[in-house]
């Protein structure tokens, strides 16, 4: 019985590649598109995990940290780690000599910088969401042209198998543009949204940071760097 089922059954591998047979020329930029949206989405999902981009030492360390206190134990620990929230906390800790203004400045300056470099690759899955679904949609159309190219021209079953053939050319490029556009939809909106709530979550604690490195601070220094909270860095979308 194994064994009928067995062979019963087609090669998946088989029926794959038959299935991008027949979508005709198009399914070879979709395949492309399908591949970079894949690799993206593995590379961003890597980047973006929260321990490569907020360590969980240095919120520990910054939540620890006394107002008015010595951020010393702070600044080793984030002098040599390369996360987006250590390279921001070490421009805070560089510039504590300055007025607090100056000091918000610098951190905001650093701050969109590491969303530039947070939000890479994102652009790639936006543009791949926006052209797989008109890669097929031309696809469909010249299959489209192929069957109506072929009516008449010939009789009898050769007639009908190029309609079938041309029917699956459009059917087959549809279907495969919408399955990479829908998964990279989902991918590109879900890193999206991490990295505008890992952007509110650093501000958080580098507004933490800045209130209890600059506590106490009094006369002159204090009165004319007295300023407002730094705004969150803004998402591009």
């Amino acid at each position: 019985m194994s064994t009928i089922l067995f062979l019963g059954a087609g090669n998946p591998l088989q029926d794959v590649f038959g299935f991008f047979q027949r979508g005709g020329l198009f399914m070879y930029p979709l395949l492309a598109c399908s591949i970079v949206a894949v690799t993206t989405i593995i590379l961003r999902a890597f980047a973006l995990r929260e321990k490569n981009v907020m360590p969980l030492v240095i919120e520990s360390e910054i939540e620890r940290l006394m107002p008015g206190g010595s951020a010393d134990r702070l600044a080793r620990i984030v002098e040599y780690d390369n996360s987006s929230l250590a390279r921001i906390v070490r421009v805070a800790l560089q510039h504590l000599r300055s007025p607090r203004s100056e000091n918000v400045e610098a951190v905001q300056t650093r701050a969109r910088h590491e969303m530039v470099i947070l939000e890479k690759g994102l652009i790639v899955l936006e543009v791949i969401v926006g052209i797989a679904p008109l890669l097929g949609l031309i696809g469909a159309v010249s299959g489209l042209v192929h069957v109506f190219s072929h009516l008449g021209l010939s009789s009898g079953a050769s007639d009908t198998r190029q309609i079938a053939l041309g029917i699956a050319e459009a059917l087959n490029a549809t279907v495969f543009g919408l399955s990479i556009a829908v998964p990279t939809l989902v991918a590109f909106s879900y890193f999206s949204k991490k990295v505008e709530v890992m952007s509110v979550e650093m501000e958080t604690l580098v507004v933490e940071l800045i209130a209890k490195c600059y506590f106490g601070r009094s006369g002159q220094e204090t009165s004319s760097a007295r300023v407002t909270s730094p705004s969150r860095v803004p998402v591009s979308t």
